[in-house]
């Protein structure tokens, strides 16, 4: 499956650059390892597509809604989460 979403610019460049290996998006769509995902870029200023455009190949998801079991609601909601990406 191919999925498109928006990406802002400084996160578009990330990914160009390798810097950023991972995407954080809420849970309100399937998908799954070997998914194709599409970053469009996205000018928020101007509210257009720059026409810049990536592809990746989807290897790990992690639904955070899983997670739920390993801290309180109360640690969650002081802290937060954070993604680490690795190589």
């Amino acid at each position: 499956m191919v999925i498109e979403k928006k990406a802002i610019p400084e996160l578009f460049e990330k990914v160009l650059s390798g810097e950023k290996t991972f995407d954080a998006r809420l849970d309100r769509f399937e998908c799954k390892p070997g998914d194709i995902l599409v970053l469009k870029e996205w000018d928020p200023t101007k509210e257009v597509y720059t026409g810049r455009r990536l592809k990746k190949k989807v290897t790990f998801i992690l639904k955070t809604k899983d997670l739920e079991k390993f801290w309180s609601k109360e640690e969650v909601k002081k802290y937060g989460f954070q993604i680490i990406a690795f190589k």
